[in-house]
């Protein structure tokens, strides 16, 4: 009788624990039973352009539902990213002249997708009470320039174009390899205390907010005409995940949208702040890039 009872037991233990496991697979109360999440990963560019594009559209990603990833890598590594499928897209692509290289390289293996942003530029930036207007002049005055182009990261596209601009000129400076915080710090000394100084520069960007600031002419066209920032995406994006490829699609905004959010990460706000700020602000464009309008 105690030998039963003792089976009894353990066939109850059994069906209890069973039951247990079935509830967490199918859900308890009728509870469907949980979808996979989804999730997309963004690669870009460490410029205050794409640092502030990238927030919003992972803010859009997050709407929708996914979980995001963000990566900032240079340049080559984030179109080698995108062609491994090691990230999934990027809203961060300045074409056809600034990043040209690397769409030389990797165009035919990736995906793209759309211009999201046009009238775009890049060029030698001074202080509009700076007395030259053009590259040219520029070893006219090479001391009150400090003989300097302050510039950013090595490998970025405008450093490129900067150093191609040097011999094609046969400017007797030296180009100052920096970050785009290390550019601006560097304008704002200089803007401060009023002294001379040419960076490597591009639109939109806040620092035309924030000061009086001119490009030089550039009569060879090393740095090119208008710009246009481009989304890329990896190969079978669009049939692995269609949702998320349809937002890509639809994602356009203006150079005024973009340096908005930037001026307002300069004056201190986080990253993720100033990306929430544009968007609850802008609601009936984030639903059109969502596909509800």
């Amino acid at each position: 009788m105690k030998q039963n009872s003792r089976i009894g037991f353990i066939l109850c233990g059994l069906l209890a624990v069973a039951l247990v496991l079935s509830a967490g697979c199918t859900g308890s109360g009728g509870d469907a039973q949980p979808s996979e999440q989804k999730s997309i990963s963004i690669g870009y560019v460490l410029w205050d352009s794409e640092i502030a594009s990238t927030n919003v559209v992972k803010q859009v990603f997050e709407k929708a539902g996914y979980d995001v990833t963000i990566t900032a890598v240079d340049a080559a590594p984030l179109y080698q990213a995108i062609v491994s499928g090691d990230v999934d897209c990027t809203v961060s692509a300045w074409l056809p002249r600034t990043q040209k290289v690397y769409m030389d390289e990797y165009g035919d293996q990736l995906d793209f997708v759309r211009k999201n942003l046009e009238g775009a530029k890049i060029g030698l930036v001074v202080p509009t009470y700076v007395t030259i207007d053009s590259i040219e002049e520029m070893n006219e005055v090479k001391d009150k320039f400090d003989g300097k182009i302050v510039g950013i990261d090595a490998g970025a596209g405008v450093v490129n174009n900067a150093e191609d601009a040097i011999e094609e000129y046969d400017l007797d400076y030296d180009l100052v390899y920096s970050s785009s915080a290390g550019m601006a710090s560097a304008l704002k000394k200089s803007v401060d205390r009023a002294e001379w100084v040419v960076v490597t520069g591009w639109t939109p960007h806040w620092k035309f907010s924030r000061w009086d600031l001119k490009y030089l002419e550039d009569p060879k066209g090393v740095f090119g005409g208008e710009e246009y920032l481009g989304t890329l995406a990896r190969p079978g994006l669009a049939e692995d995940d269609p949702e998320a490829y349809a937002i890509l699609e639809r994602f356009y905004w203006t150079p005024e949208d973009m340096e908005s959010v930037m001026l307002d990460i300069e004056e201190g706000m986080s990253h993720e702040d100033a990306a929430k700020k544009w968007i609850d602000a802008h609601p009936d464009q984030v639903d059109a890039w969502l596909g509800k309008a």
